[in-house]
């Protein structure tokens, strides 16, 4: 009952957002190139498939609260042995069933349409032992496994029964079924009595052929085209065949619902092949309409998309050739916010809201820190591009991630002999910037770097691995102002073991480079200084219009009173982690902190970082889309800055009329309701609870003076002028929350580099 109440907390909530409002937004028709210029049709593929079992329960009611108002539900007809029908897809039934666990015995081996196939079949078991015995199980293994086993497959009147959703039937293998004694049409002139069936689909022409005159007037027939080369089994002919004879096709049907390779072939490399073919617009001349299938947010289609899974829609309805009449999608969310919220959206303008702050440039495009990367990311939206500075020996200062360059480019290749280990900047050895001159560090090849490219091998576009050059600091500033970038982020970090060991001033340099671009005396593009170092924040305090942010780089749980006290004497903002906000465990959010609303009352802003497009990073609340999680942070938690790899995601969702939660639209993206999916999981499912984040204290705020600029010796050995004591160099900046000891600061290191690819 628990379980259920919120699973309809979920559901209630998604309705009420998606009802359409009293005074309806402004009809679409006139824009869109459908073949009746209405908007697309979403096709909830066996409901919301790409998180619940396929025609489960949840999986019907969700889709119908988390799409737009006028939608289909796709039911994939089976027929048991007394002929009754069930929505589920293929032809056998253990990879998405229990029912080889159940009935071991149950296994049949039959010839389909030439080809021998072995397993479990809906017409081997009755309706009885299917409602009665098997259970739904999720058959994509990158999805939740958490509702295995807990519902019964959906009959096709449970389906028809969701309120105010179109039912789309398909059925595949008619001819099968017909070789033993079962009958879909039969079962489809019985249904149609007291069941209105919105479309009817099949693979095989002759079932449609036999429906001529047999079904309602309001029910569309719709040809199912499968592989080009694959055989369709009752006029022998390929699919491929078939589609370079529409004409055909529009004597017995009124649509085609094609694989979306038909109309955007994807070449070996995984990118768009030139121009869309011209079958849609080819079917729109006959009077067909056409329906594009095979969408999941979590099986990218193109590096073209760059992840995102709304570019990938609206490349099908978003042009100036053709817009297909309906998406089939296990994800009808964003499917619908494609439509409602992002198609003909493209010359809005961002009006306020949270700035978009680029994470290295536009680093899921191009490699971070390149002239190509900040280009981008200028060109993708962004308010505020970045430059983390490093220090090369010679003292000239770039942009970089980090002060070890062998992460983002080819250096073990190419300098494997100044390798060293700095146990005060990391465990690890490594080549640093401070090693290499400015001439070395330019012969570097820069490295697109992906966070996931291990552990699942999506890599970022492979066409643009070692693309751009590395840019000083001052290019950089140039860039930013020739290019018309809002403001710049200024990041510095080591500052004290610069100083100290290398005899490197980072502080000075940054200065004197934004003396030099005169942005010390002017107001109208904004500057942010970020450092993990309260004494380095401590610096630029002489200049009004320099916003001062503390990175704090580790994970905490809430910000004691203390630390808001002093972190109001530094700095005007803080940057924490996604993770921060909102926690998770085994990819489900749990809760969300208020560090915002903490930092908000003390007039400090929160920005976050670093939101990724990547699916395998979002927990299964966000539903595979980035979208969500920008609505998440930004509409549900109110954060004043997103500091993003993909920043052309953030700004199309932020000038998209959706990102304002209080405009009278019919759909809209809702923030996830933190917690709300784990929620609905067996409590013997759940992990123990995890020990809780830190607290930042006033402790972890204040750091030591910085240490006097040393002078280095030939030897790379150093002295500190006036004999004076330094800092500690190798202690943790502010952003860092105190820790025990070594040990358990290296365990909390470990734990948040595995939680990393879940979060």
């Amino acid at each position: 009952m628990i379980k259920f109440s919120l699973f309809l907390s979920l559901f209630v909530r998604s309705c009420l957002a998606q009802t359409p409002p009293a005074t309806p937004a402004p009809s679409a028709s006139g824009k869109w190139m459908t073949l009746d210029g209405s908007e697309p049709l979403v096709i909830a593929r066996g409901g919301y498939s790409g998180v619940f079992p396929e025609a489960s329960q949840y999986a019907n009611e969700f889709a119908s609260g988390n799409s737009l108002p006028l939608s289909a539900l796709y039911c994939n007809l089976q027929l048991t042995k007394d002929g009754i029908g069930f929505c589920l897809s293929g032809l056998r039934l253990e990879n998405s069933t229990t029912i080889a666990q159940v009935f071991p015995q149950g296994k049949k081996t039959y010839d389909v349409y030439g080809e021998s196939v072995a397993g479990w079949f809906a017409l081997d078991f009755t309706s009885d032992q299917i409602f009665q015995n098997v259970s739904l199980v999720q058959n994509i293994y990158t999805r939740p496994s958490a509702w295995d086993g807990m519902y019964s497959p959906s009959a096709v009147e449970d389906m028809a029964s969701i309120k105010g959703k179109i039912l789309w039937l398909n059925v595949d293998y008619d001819m099968f079924y017909n070789q033993h004694k079962q009958s879909p049409l039969g079962y489809i002139r019985s249904m149609s009595r007291y069941l209105q069936i919105g479309y009817l689909s099949s693979s095989e022409v002759e079932f449609l052929k036999s429906l001529n005159g047999k079904t309602a007037k309001v029910t569309k027939l719709i040809f199912s085209f499968k592989d080009a080369d694959e055989v369709e089994p009752t006029t022998k002919k390929t699919y491929g065949d078939i589609a370079n004879d529409l004409s055909s096709v529009a004597a017995f049907a009124q649509g085609i619902m094609v694989p979306k390779e038909y109309i955007w072939p994807v070449d070996k490399n995984g990118y768009l092949a030139g121009a869309p073919s011209t079958i849609v617009q080819d079917a729109h001349k006959l009077g067909l309409e056409v329906y594009a299938s095979g969408f999941a947010n979590d099986q990218p289609g193109s590096y073209n998309y760059s992840f995102d899974p709304t570019r990938e829609y609206l490349q099908y309805i978003d042009n100036s050739q053709f817009a297909v009449d309906g998406f089939l999608t296990d994800f009808p969310s964003t499917a619908s916010e494609s439509i409602a919220c992002l198609a003909h959206n493209q010359n809005a303008t961002k009006k306020g809201g949270p700035l978009i702050i680029t994470h290295n440039g536009a680093s899921g495009v191009y490699p971070g820190c390149t002239d190509l990367a900040y280009e981008q990311g200028i060109s993708d939206g962004a308010d505020v591009i970045d430059c983390s500075v490093q220090l090369s020996k010679d003292g000239v200062a770039f942009c970089l991630d980090t002060i070890d360059v062998t992460g983002d480019t080819n250096a073990l290749t190419a300098f494997m002999s100044k390798s060293s280990t700095v146990p005060e900047i990391q465990p690890n050895s490594g080549i640093f910037a401070f090693d290499l001159t400015w001439s070395e560090i330019q012969t570097l090849k820069p490295t697109l770097t992906s966070p996931v490219a291990q552990s699942t091998g999506l890599m970022r576009d492979p066409a643009h691995k070692n693309s751009g050059k590395f840019v000083t600091l001052a290019e950089f500033l140039e860039l930013a102002k020739t290019k018309g970038a809002t403001g710049v982020l200024i990041n510095i970090e080591n500052a004290a073991y610069l100083a100290s060991k290398k005899g490197l001033d980072i502080v000075r340099s940054v200065t004197e480079a934004l003396s030099n671009a005169s942005l010390d005396k002017q107001s109208t593009q904004k500057v942010l200084i970020q450092s993990d170092d309260t004494s380095v924040l401590a610096q630029f305090q002489n200049v009004a219009t320099y916003e001062r942010v503390l990175l704090i780089k580790d994970k905490i749980s809430n910000v004691e009173k203390p630390a808001v006290e002093e972190i109001k004497k530094h700095a005007h903002a803080i940057s924490v982690l996604r993770a921060s906000l909102v926690d998770s465990s085994m990819s489900f959010t749990t809760e969300q902190t208020d560090i915002v609303q903490e930092m908000h009352a003390a007039n400090i802003s929160v920005y976050v970082h670093s939101f990724r497009n990547e699916y395998v990073l979002l927990p299964f609340d966000f539903f595979a889309d980035p979208m969500v999680e920008l609505a998440t942070y930004i509409a549900g938690l109110g954060v004043d800055g997103v500091v993003v790899d993909f920043p052309a995601t953030a700004s199309a969702y932020l000038k998209s009329p959706c990102s304002n939660l209080n405009a009278n639209l019919p759909y809209t993206i809702l923030p996830a309701q933190v917690g709300g999916l784990i929620g609905l999981l067996e409590p013997q499912t759940l992990p123990p609870a995890a020990a809780p984040a830190p607290a930042l204290d006033a402790a972890d705020v204040v750091d030591p003076p910085l240490p006097p600029v040393s002078k280095v010796a030939d030897d790379g050995s150093s002295a500190t002028p006036g004999g004076a004591t330094p800092a500690p160099a190798g202690a943790p900046g502010s952003g860092a929350a105190a820790t025990a000891s070594s040990i358990g600061f290296s365990l909390m290191v470990a734990l948040l580099v595995l939680s990393a690819t879940s979060f």
